[in-house]
């Protein structure tokens, strides 16, 4: 009890006062600094503005710099389990209510959690700003008054099924885990997870969590960053009201860094039942965040692996001998790790050794080869080019302004941080890597299938040490911090003037034979983003080829006749630009993304890659290796398999039921003629569009596009769809998944084709309070009620010709029948009741505003237009949209649930432990099937 006498002490009332300026940044003629005023209150808070009036909407956040690393060694996943705690409701705010107040803004919300900061963040349209700050300022000041054991006890749950879900239950899940305990002492705080140890939560009560939030949840141990549509002087105001008044914590002395050290190298072996590929994990301590050296070893592990032009990918992917292989320097805090990953074919060869000893090899290749400029170079245009694109959203600026204040005092550490990478010399990398890697003590993980640890890459020498838990002392009752306002604190703010929403400025041209170019204009950011959509996809694939449009795909990602796949990459590594082709159900697209500066080298490379790809034999040798090896470890993903055993079970053997890059048997067949052939057939631009957002004029835009009309060849000719009748009937459909700790579900049935003002979009509505936020009916039921699952949804979902209606989630193995019972049941109330009236003005609310959200990124204007174009859309599809929602009652909802969501038609896949959920599952008094995907 001395100890809360201390504390109450270091934590006097502050006297409000207004917020003091510490320091103003401007523009400057360099587009790679984020304008802010920085300002902290008397009671320690940090306050950094970034005005930026481009979209009607703002972004909040507030970061406190707590992460895992400030756990006691015996109390781990405290930090994370605040993050849910945050958002149980506080002293004016009720439980759950901080989501659905969001939610009803049209906005978006979340937080996050690390081993050095936790943050928590909402966007929503700019007349919401003074209510956010309400909400953050209340759970910052008065969230103990609303904990109680029982929500300790749910959200316990909650982080054990998040937990399950993410990790426990997953291929590759535990290696973070593994690895960290690996490279450090027990009593490091990097040694533990950041979700923790379960059996820590086990053994405490909400008096520790009181106790921890008391300690680092205070406003002088928080950074709040506002970046968007907001007046500078008004929103000091609200700062100054609602945070003011809140007590500082005890003061936060900053951790010193603690890189891990070894004295020797350390192998261990990790076997996983539910991997085929073998992993080999390698990690070396380096330095720490905002160390002198780590500029250069980020060049360093750019070199090794940052790339298909990387030494590791050419010599161990393109070679054969790894599926997959990467490097890279990852910094925190107190620590940071030179990490190289490769995943051996279990096909050719799982054992590890040799794989270790190749990358042994080449980092050893190093002193040979040596470090020059071009290496430094590439490695800095790359990083601009990710933070130019990083400033095109008000969450991406006020990200980096939070992230460089909390961890290093320095609101541009992200910028500042290029700035010293630009200035690396090749000298300082090749010294980096002398000093850290070459022929330095590393920690080796080898991951192997059950029972094949004759595949490790060496005996394990190391033994991780028991953890050594203290007895648990109880804590009694906590002194709370004193808030005195002199407002009535319990009054919400209510919304300002709604905000101006209006649909980005559209220009169309049209070149050759009918080539479609649609876009839109946008300077904020020297940036354009592109999308070729190009008639053909999956739908185009003959019967016995499935899965050709995705093998394609991938062989027009290796490059052109001229260049190799290393050399097409490391081209585009020198523009800072990208171009990655996939494919859809409907469409092959090309994807673009670059600096306006280098649009037109880059759409060179685009014209080259279209009419001259390089289409190599050798190269579909390699890539149908990969793609076989990746089809036969998605069938160890329980996730994919209830997934895809859904889909068959709605659409049977036909296209739509199949998975998008086809079936082993037959992609392993495919030749190159075969490929060279849908090349030539589907990735003809006539009929197709291009659609177009950033920093381009229509005028020059129509120029640089105007290779495309110089393709030869007729428009491809498209079969239609076959869509067949849903040939499984109702009842439960089991995947056996030995040993597996969570159910995956999928409860649905066939239902409608996309649209965007009909039956589709009002069944969307209908299910927006079933299963389609975070506050949704099923939600709530299944996680914050019942504690059976991390999440749980229900949507539509299809394409142009066919649909299904869906209620997914992971949920605890135990509680699978309890679980199908209660989705069930919601189902049947939601059809015989309908909405409430308070949840049909939910649903007004959140529709009626959420478009505020919608345009403000390249990324988002990009996809905007190719919905537009697939869907065949006016513009003003989304004014009739809010004209539907604003007159949609009740008795139309309702209407629309009777009609799908009816529990007697429901197909139910569970992919889970069959020998544990046989006896519970036949209960439920269901027809019961096995089902098996090859």
């Amino acid at each position: 009890m001395k100890y809360w006498s201390l504390l109450l002490l270091l934590c006097p009332l502050a006297a409000q006062a207004a917020p003091t300026l510490v320091e103003k940044v401007e523009s400057g003629q360099d587009e790679l600094v984020i304008p802010y005023e920085q300002y902290r209150l008397d009671n320690g808070l940090t306050v950094l503005l970034n005005p930026d009036h481009s979209d009607p909407l703002v972004h909040v956040e507030v970061t406190y710099h707590v992460g895992s690393a400030r756990e006691r060694p015996d109390q781990t996943g405290f930090a994370h389990f605040f993050e849910h705690m945050m958002f149980q409701g506080s002293k004016h705010v009720g439980d759950q209510e901080h989501f659905r107040l969001i939610n009803e803004a049209g906005g978006t919300m979340n937080g996050t959690t690390n081993q050095d900061r936790t943050n928590y963040f909402e966007t929503v349209p700019a007349n919401h700003l003074e209510k956010v700050l309400w909400l953050e300022a209340d759970r910052m000041g008065f969230l103990l008054e609303a904990v109680s054991q029982r929500k300790f006890e749910i959200q316990r749950d909650t982080v054990k099924n998040e937990r399950a879900q993410r990790i426990d239950n997953q291929p590759y899940g535990l290696v973070g885990e593994r690895m960290d305990e690996l490279l450090y002492p027990r009593d490091h705080p990097y040694s533990w997870p950041t979700i923790g140890y379960l059996e820590d939560l086990d053994r405490v009560d909400v008096n520790d969590l009181k106790a921890f939030f008391l300690c680092w949840y205070g406003p002088n141990n928080a950074t709040l960053v506002i970046s968007g549509d907001f007046d500078t002087g008004q929103t000091l105001e609200w700062v100054e009201k609602y945070f003011g008044s809140i007590p500082a914590g005890p003061e936060v002395r900053r951790a010193e860094p603690a890189p891990a050290k070894l004295e020797r190298n350390r192998h261990q072996t990790l076997e996983d039942p539910r991997i085929r590929m073998p992993m080999l994990y390698v990690s070396y301590p380096t330095v720490w965040l905002g160390h002198e050296d780590e500029a250069a070893l980020d060049v360093l592990a750019n070199v090794l692996g940052g790339g298909k032009n990387s030494l590791l990918y050419q010599e161990l992917v393109e070679t054969g001998k790894a599926v997959s292989t990467g490097a890279g320097h990852y910094c925190s805090e107190l620590a940071c790790t030179f990490s190289i990953w490769a995943y051996a074919n279990p096909s050719k060869n799982g054992d590890l050794t040799p794989l270790k000893e190749d990358v042994e090899r080449i980092i050893n290749s190093i002193v040979e080869r040596g470090i020059d400029a071009e290496d430094v170079t590439k490695a800095v245009t790359g990083l601009r080019a990710d933070l130019i694109l990083g400033l095109d959203s008000a969450q991406g600026k006020a990200r980096q302004l939070s992230l460089g204040q909390v961890l290093k005092g320095d609101p541009l550490y992200a910028i500042n941080a290029w700035r010293q990478l630009a200035a690396t010399s090749p000298d300082e990398v090749t010294a980096a890597y002398q000093r850290y890697l070459q022929n330095k003590p590393h920690a080796v993980l080898s991951v192997v299938p059950k029972g094949k640890t004759e595949w490790q890459a060496a005996e394990p020498d190391y033994v991780t040490p028991e953890r050594n838990l203290p007895e648990w002392q109880h804590i009694d009752e906590l002194p709370l911090r004193t808030v005195k306002d002199d407002f009535d604190r319990s009054k919400m703010p209510g919304a300002g003037e709604p905000v101006a929403i209006s649909v980005p400025p559209l220009w169309r041209e049209t070149l050759g034979d009918n080539i479609q170019l649609l876009g839109t204009v946008n300077d904020e950011i020297p940036a354009v983003s592109v999308i070729l959509a190009l008639p053909g996809g999956q739908r185009a694939e003959a019967e016995g080829e499935e899965g050709l449009a995705a093998l394609t795909a991938a062989m027009m990602n290796q490059g052109t006749e001229r260049l190799s796949n290393g050399d097409f990459s490391e081209a585009l590594e020198r523009l800072g630009a990208s171009i990655t082709v996939r494919n859809g159900f409907y469409t092959n697209l090309i994807e673009v993304t670059s600096l306006t500066e280098t649009l037109p080298q880059t759409l060179e490379l685009v014209e080259e890659l279209l009419f001259h790809p390089g289409l190599r034999q050798a190269d579909l040798d390699k890539v149908k290796s990969r793609l076989l090896e990746s089809m036969a470890q998605s069938r160890n993903q329980p996730s994919w398999l209830a997934r895809q055993g859904f889909n068959r079970l709605m659409y049977g053997d036909s296209r739509l039921g199949m998975p998008d890059d086809g079936l082993p048997e037959t992609v392993k067949n495919l030749t190159i003629e075969q490929v060279k052939a849908f090349y030539q057939r589907y990735y003809n631009p006539k009929n197709g569009h291009v659609l177009i957002a950033g920093d381009l004029t229509p005028e020059q835009a129509k120029q640089d596009f105007a290779f495309l009309s110089r393709w030869q060849g007729k428009a491809p000719e498209l079969p239609a769809v076959k869509v067949p009748e849903q040939p499984a009937g109702p009842g439960i459909y089991v995947i056996d998944m030995p040993g597996a700790v969570q159910s995956v579900l999928r409860v649905g049935r066939r239902a409608l084709p996309v649209d965007a003002t009909g039956p589709y979009f009002y069944g969307q509505l209908m299910n927006y309070n079933l299963g389609g936020n975070f506050n949704s009916r099923i939600n709530q039921n299944l996680r914050e009620d019942k504690g059976y699952t991390y999440g749980a949804y229900s949507y539509f979902s299809g394409n142009r010709d066919a649909g299904v209606f869906v209620v997914g989630g992971d949920v605890r193995g135990d509680a699978t029948d309890g679980a199908i019972d209660e989705i069930l049941k919601e189902m049947n109330r939601f059809a015989a009741e309908g909405p409430t009236p308070e949840e049909l003005a939910y649903l007004k609310s959140s529709y009626s505003q959420q478009d505020a959200l919608s345009y403000e990124t390249l990324g988002k204007k990009a996809g905007f237009l190719l919905n537009l174009a697939m869907l065949e859309l006016s513009p003003d599809y989304l004014s009739q949209q809010q004209k539907i929602v604003s007159e949609v009652d009740a008795d139309a909802l309702t209407e629309q649930a009777k009609k799908w969501l009816d529990p007697a038609k429901m197909v139910i896949v569970v992919a889970g432990d069959k020998t544990k959920l046989e006896k519970s599952l036949a209960q439920l008094n269901l027809p019961m099937h096995d089902l098996t995907i090859e």
